[in-house]
């Protein structure tokens, strides 16, 4: 999904090569080791939030407002108050009552996850504005965005950045920096022509040669952020389209950049028993290959929203039986990606693989502000009450937040970014 998540899993399997051996199937183990200092009590999950702590956070909102969840106020509060004056955000800053400085590692992946769990969340436009402002002010020459401002562009920061720019309403297509080139520019120049082996996939960046290398974890933020998508925007209302297939051209469009990218995901997936593996660590003695179920639910999305949610059934079922241990070890953000990966297909969140996603996911914060149940007519609260009246279930989830988290946190329903 993002250069975080991917780090976060190298991280993981050279803990799982350090220690025994253990099944395929097994999760690998959270890169970060619980803190030994007490964390903020808004923040979601347990461990060390260093490397992580506003993505998981970002993560955690969009994965539950997509299924009725409005976040506690001090969850909200906390990631608001992570963001530095000028808009950009750091990956977790542990004490801010002191003001971002040149020292500050300023983090392009942290604010677009953030802006784009604000605008979800809905009610803090000046919060997601000022993120956008400093997303733009630190565009590079090419387009795109790298990890860091300044840094190389990258397939991941760019597409990432670009779901969090198109949420908050920039139409991709029209949005040219200095040189002339927009968001779209730099992942074209990143995606693998069709023809060969891995044709239709993405690199994250060239080589020192300039030659690009196919990666699905940035394969898969590609394809949404060729359609100008954000993270939560697989769509399980989608009308399912024409089996994906990887076009050669001269010109390609992004939105025939994105269909390309989901023919490599959707054979990809296929050939590797229905999920993504990790990339072996450099010198491991050990090649077996280990799954990526993070990558493996970013894909499940990125073909849902390209609009083949048929070529993601075989990874939802592998995932459904395989990705509890890991949900368990990882935490928040791997809920998360759960989540979203059975909301983009149609699949249950609460009963994933016999796995309540939601709870699991509510559980690892404070408890939400309000949890609306979708269901049949009569609407049923999840405390039983019925919709005898015939409100809708976002007039009840209004109700719930004046009742229990102020008057002034406002929402929004959850609405797709617009696309250029």
């Amino acid at each position: 999904m993002t250069v975080r998540r991917s780090a976060a899993a190298l991280a993981a399997t050279a803990t799982v090569l350090c220690a025994a051996a253990a099944p395929a199937a097994v999760a690998a183990p959270s890169p970060s080791p619980t803190p030994s200092v007490a964390l903020p009590s808004g923040l979601y999950g347990t461990k060390d939030p260093t490397y992580d702590g506003v993505w998981r956070q970002s993560l955690a909102f969009l994965a539950q407002r997509v299924e009725g969840v409005v976040p506690a106020t001090k969850s909200v509060d906390w990631l608001i108050a992570q963001q530095c004056a000028n808009g950009a955000y750091a990956s977790y800053r542990a004490d801010v009552s002191k003001p971002c400085d040149t020292k500050t590692m300023l983090d392009t992946n942290a604010t677009a996850a953030a802006v784009q769990a604000l605008a979800a969340v809905g009610g803090h436009g000046d919060i997601v504005s000022n993120g956008v402002r400093w997303l733009k002010s630190v565009q590079n020459e090419d387009g795109g965005w790298g990890y860091n401002p300044g840094s190389p562009s990258d397939a991941n920061s760019t597409s990432i950045v670009t779901g969090a720019l198109a949420r908050q309403g920039q139409r991709i297509g029209d949005m040219t920096n200095p040189g002339g080139k927009t968001p779209y520019d730099a992942l074209l120049a990143l995606a693998i022509p069709c023809g060969g082996p891995d044709g239709g996939a993405f690199a994250y960046q060239p080589d020192k040669a300039g030659k690009l290398t196919a990666n699905g974890d940035a394969t898969a933020a590609a394809v949404l952020g060729s359609m100008g998508k954000g993270l939560d925007t697989g769509d399980n209302a989608a009308v399912e389209g024409k089996p994906p297939a990887c076009r050669k051209g001269d010109v390609v469009k992004p939105e025939q950049a994105a269909q390309n990218g989901a023919f490599y995901l959707a054979g990809a997936l296929a050939k590797n028993g229905n999920h993504l593996d990790l990339p072996p660590m450099p010198g491991a003695d050990d090649t077996t290959p280990q799954p990526d179920f993070g990558n493996t639910a970013d894909a499940v999305v990125a073909l849902a929203s390209a609009g083949h949610k048929n070529k993601a059934a075989g990874a939802v079922g592998w995932l459904q039986k395989n990705s509890r241990s890991w949900a368990e070890e990882s935490g928040p953000a791997a809920y998360a990606q759960l989540v979203l990966a059975a909301h983009a297909t149609g699949a249950d969140a609460h009963n994933f693989g016999g796995v309540d996603l939601v709870r699991e996911l509510n559980a690892s914060g404070p408890a939400p502000a309000a949890v609306i149940t979708p269901s049949a007519t009569p609407d049923v609260a999840e405390d039983g009450t019925s919709d005898d009246a015939g409100l809708g279930v976002w007039w009840l989830v209004g109700i719930g937040l004046a009742a229990g988290a102020g008057i002034g946190f406002l929402i929004s329903s959850r609405r797709k970014p617009q696309q250029p």
